[in-house]
């Protein structure tokens, strides 16, 4: 046998082994994390907007604890949806509900610390107007969405940590 054919055979056999299926990410992308970072940092603009956008909408009529907790609940069956799909790619029926409940517990921990951002602003500040209202809510929201991730990623979505 000739010294080159060796390589080419044993390129060949390892090539029969690797699953044709398999995508050969580079950089911080072969990291299931960062991509499920990226992708939720996209369902988490949305949500933002549209929370945002509801809050500011509620808060005339409501105050501000209720606007922020209606904000928060209406937005939480969509977050959960998309990051469900879109973060951690998973579809159909299965354990649907399960997760959409786990997912408002997920809600119930961001509306504590958002709500209590608005209770400590509101108790310096009673006369705090929508802008500074939601300056809070926003900053904290980052704080909740961390600790959403990590909620979704390693309780309700674990299934599908390595996606």
């Amino acid at each position: 046998m000739e010294p080159s054919a060796v390589p080419a055979t044993e390129t060949r056999q390892t090539s029969l082994f690797r699953p044709a299926t398999s995508k050969r990410r580079k950089g911080l992308l072969r990291y299931p994390v960062v991509r499920q970072l990226i992708r939720f940092t996209g369902v988490g603009i949305i949500c933002t907007v549209t929370s945002l956008a509801l809050y500011a909408l509620f808060r005339p009529w409501m105050g501000p604890q209720p606007a922020n907790a209606a904000a928060l609940i209406i937005t939480s069956l969509m977050n959960t949806a998309l990051n469900r799909r879109l973060t951690f790619k998973i579809s159909g029926n299965r354990k649907r509900t399960r997760d959409h409940l786990n997912g408002l517990i997920v809600i119930a921990v961001a509306l504590v610390i958002t709500g209590g951002s608005l209770g400590v602003l509101h108790a310096l500040r009673p006369e705090a107007t929508l802008a500074e209202d939601l300056w809070t809510t926003t900053l904290s929201g980052f704080v909740a969405t961390a600790v959403r991730f990590t909620m979704l990623r390693h309780w309700i979505f674990r299934r599908a940590r390595h996606v």
